[in-house]
């Protein structure tokens, strides 16, 4: 199991494109807001497997991810829409930590380049991390976050990879 190394352009360029996957699903059938994993495959681009943040809180998760997919996820992130807004572009996180099978995954803060989402422009942050292709099997991915405003997420995905 290994980590996916990971360039700032690249990384900037995935998180866009994650926050173009997750806020395009309607609300009956978003990632985000699933709290069983139901909707994990919604709309999944072919060239990588996103997996959903949360909106705060606990969530256990189960899904299947095909082989041969790298996977990226944020553990914390926020985006808004005010392109030229005083309002800062990160948070300040007081924990942060995602681990699969019980090993530790390095975090990188990636800032998002501006993207479209229907007909707004949003910017966007966050501390993210990807796998590369893992093989086929059961894994445990448990990602933790807490930001010193109270905000907290506490994620637990049980991941099925399939041939």
């Amino acid at each position: 199991m290994s980590e996916w190394q990971i360039s700032d352009e690249a990384g900037g360029a995935l998180a866009a494109r994650w926050w173009q996957w997750a806020l395009s699903a309607p609300d009956e059938l978003s990632p985000v807001a699933d709290e069983t994993g139901e909707h994990a495959g919604w709309r999944q681009p072919e060239d990588v497997w996103f997996l959903a943040g949360t909106y705060g809180g606990r969530v256990v998760r189960r899904c299947e991810v095909p082989s041969g997919r790298r996977v990226f996820f944020p553990v914390v992130n926020v985006q808004h829409t005010k392109l030229f807004s005083r309002k800062p572009m990160s948070l300040d996180v007081a924990q942060a930590s995602a681990h699969l099978n019980g090993v530790p995954l390095p975090l990188t803060e990636f800032i998002a380049p501006p993207f479209r989402v229907g007909l707004r422009m949003h910017l966007a942050w966050g501390l993210w991390t990807g796998l590369a292709p893992l093989t086929p099997g059961q894994y445990v991915l448990g990602i933790k976050a807490t930001t010193t405003e109270g905000f907290w997420v506490d994620t637990t995905y049980h991941l099925t990879v399939t041939d």
